[in-house]
């Protein structure tokens, strides 16, 4: 336990002698609204000997706002310097220092700076915490509308488009939920690229959560797609979209899956992207979509 007692009153003061030193503990803070900053974080905040953060100058509008005097105990870390301070931060915590870890916001080392500190001081052998809160990955994905169960994240996508086609080939086989961030100034494209591959998956874009200009986007990619080229898009976004459907194999005239197919050969479609695409979109076992495409690429002229 970080704390010696596990509740509190209310209106109890904090008694930082109760925080134990020697450790490495990661503090999740607010995606926008400062009352999301949780006691326990604000306990922590009062007894830490040195507090990492991103961005310290972003960092001490939350202290601000919450009266808690930094003292000079802010370091800087991000993704430039992290390597480098994991040795400094691993000798505070083996002295007996609680050293707090955050990030702009939301939970560290998520698609931000922190893994490589974690790992670190967790190979010397020593404490590594948490003190929980918000997370986007979490937040989007609540609110979705989409299969929680199982999901997976990709974290930010390549600003390259080659890079980015390599992930989409993946996901066609991909049944769980899939969560990523995005850039506003890539999510159109990005948008455009994944509804020319799978037009009827269902996507939420949530943006900006827990601000003042919150909104949810949901709807299938084509749809979102077109209705995001109408909107100036800004803010922080998150994007939520659905795996491959598990819908029982249907009867299809072969005749439109063999249709299909020639219509992706034409579009210059490989094999492989034909057969994912058509058997997705059609709901029809893959391997008799891909016996057909053999077929038909067998009877193309030489």
């Amino acid at each position: 336990m970080l704390l010696g007692r596990a509740c509190r009153e209310p209106n109890e003061e904090i008694n930082v002698d109760e925080v134990k030193a020697g450790q490495l503990v990661l503090v999740a803070t607010p995606l926008g609204n400062l009352g999301d900053l949780s006691r326990r974080a604000l306990e922590l905040f009062a007894a830490a000997d040195v507090i990492y953060c991103e961005d310290t100058r972003h960092s001490r509008v939350l202290f601000s706002a919450h009266n808690i005097p930094t003292g000079g105990r802010l370091r800087s870390l991000h993704e430039h310097n992290e390597a480098a301070e994991c040795a400094p931060i691993v000798a505070r915590v083996r002295a007996g220092e609680l050293v707090v870890l955050i990030s702009d916001a939301g939970t560290p080392g998520i698609s931000d700076p922190g893994s490589r500190v974690v790992a670190a001081v967790v190979d010397a052998g020593l404490v590594v915490t948490t003190a929980p809160g918000p997370s986007a990955v979490i937040a989007a994905l609540s609110i979705s509308g989409l299969p929680t169960e199982r999901f997976v994240m990709e974290g930010f996508l390549s600003r390259k488009s080659s890079e980015r086609i390599t992930s989409y080939e993946q996901w066609a086989r991909e049944e769980r939920t899939i969560v990523f961030y995005e850039s506003p100034q890539r999510l159109k494209a990005v948008l455009h690229e994944l509804a020319a591959l799978f037009p009827t998956r269902r996507v939420a874009i949530a943006r900006e959560m827990t601000k003042l200009h919150e909104e949810i986007v949901r709807g299938t990619l084509l749809d979102v797609a077109e209705l995001m080229d109408q909107r100036d898009v800004k803010g922080e976004i998150v994007v939520v979209l659905d795996g491959v459907s598990l819908k029982p194999d249907v009867d299809v005239d072969v005749v439109v899956v063999r249709e299909a197919l020639v219509e992706q050969f034409d579009a210059g479609a490989s094999t492989r992207d034909a057969v994912d695409f058509v058997a997705e979109v059609l709901g029809v076992a893959r391997r008799e979509v891909y016996q057909l495409a053999l077929e038909i690429r067998r009877d193309e002229p030489r």
